[in-house]
């Protein structure tokens, strides 16, 4: 019997799927969420015809149907990477090293990057649903002050179809402001030996610009596509301190940038769980410096990544962590 409650009774996984479109038994992850917005979603044609009266409509067909939503949570060292792999597409494993797995993580080259199949607990329905064919289509990395370093996923994916779950929570370790390393450099290869630069706040956001694949002969996309593939983020810092965004964005100077978290839980002997985002072109293109009369001055810089023709790519992405496999 439906009940009623607040949100945190609900829970929420995700899994790979390793056949496309075929979600297995159980949630590999169960994420601690912060806000979910997870619904079904359906499209009508209108029937429109004149009958000969001024009303609008005479009825409704349905004609697609889908589910949508997002997933805000903090980033757990191992739950987090599934989420990467699917919005990027490719991911390698290697270790064991000290008791820890290195996972690199880079975009693949084409329109199916990797589904995943997400899992609702709904004790408030009274009813658990599970949701396969499930694509990232936007990924946005919150990096602020005074709280978990925070991601926000937009999802889709097919309709939910009903089930039986049960949840078990995922021990892992999370990333707080401490944590965060920030590094220009002029290219990635000296981006190691830069000097951490201080910031107030960066986001970074991540987009596969997915589509669904609708076809005759179903109201259910054949499946989720993504198309062009894009980086763009905004960094927050104290004006004129320790770097000068400001040349850099009126030269449109090219840098590699570094975002990198690193927590201080061992996993073996000196091995912690990082994660670290390695941007390979990165141009400033926008500085807004609002001034007021009894504050810091500070100073606000949007910028884009773009595909490096020398290194023949945008991004190296590594993760370290316990996990094994993905």
């Amino acid at each position: 019997m439906a009940q009623k409650g607040i949100g945190r009774l609900i829970q929420v996984g995700i899994t790979r799927e390793t056949t496309r479109g075929t979600t297995p038994a159980a949630a590999s992850y169960y994420i601690p969420w912060a806000e979910l917005d997870l619904d079904e979603k359906k499209r009508f044609v209108i029937d429109e015809q004149t009958r000969g009266v001024i009303e609008d409509s005479v009825g409704q067909s349905l004609v697609s149907e889908w589910a949508e939503g997002t997933i805000k949570a903090p980033i757990g060292d191992k739950h987090f990477p599934l989420f990467l792999y699917a919005i990027f597409g490719t991911l390698s494993s290697s270790g064991i090293v000290d008791s820890a797995y290195t996972h690199t993580i880079s975009v693949q080259q084409g329109a199916q990057h990797q589904s995943v199949s997400f899992y609702l607990d709904d004790p408030l329905a009274a009813q658990d649903y599970t949701f396969g064919n499930g694509m990232v289509s936007q990924l946005e990395i919150q990096y602020e002050r005074d709280q978990f370093i925070t991601y926000v996923a937009n999802i889709i994916a097919k309709k939910g179809v009903t089930a039986t779950l049960t949840p078990a929570a995922t021990t892992e370790n999370r990333f707080l402001p401490q944590h965060v390393s920030f590094k220009v450099a002029t290219n990635q290869a000296g981006l190691t030996g830069a000097s951490a630069i201080s910031i107030k706040s960066l986001t970074l956001r991540i987009a596969q610009n997915v589509e669904a694949d609708d076809v005759l002969g179903s109201i259910a996309p054949a499946d989720f596509l993504n198309k062009q593939f894009s980086i763009e983020g905004t960094v927050e810092a104290i004006f004129k301190d320790e770097a000068d965004f400001k040349t850099q964005f009126l030269a449109g100077t090219v840098k590699a940038m570094r975002v990198a978290l690193t927590q201080t839980v061992l996993i073996g002997v000196s091995s912690v769980p990082t994660i670290t985002i390695d941007l390979h072109s990165v141009v400033f293109t926008e500085l807004t410096r609002p001034i007021r009369l009894n504050d810091v001055v500070m100073q606000t810089l949007s910028f884009k990544a773009h595909y490096n023709t020398t290194d023949s790519k945008i991004v190296t992405l590594t993760a370290i962590n316990a996990q094994a496999t993905y």
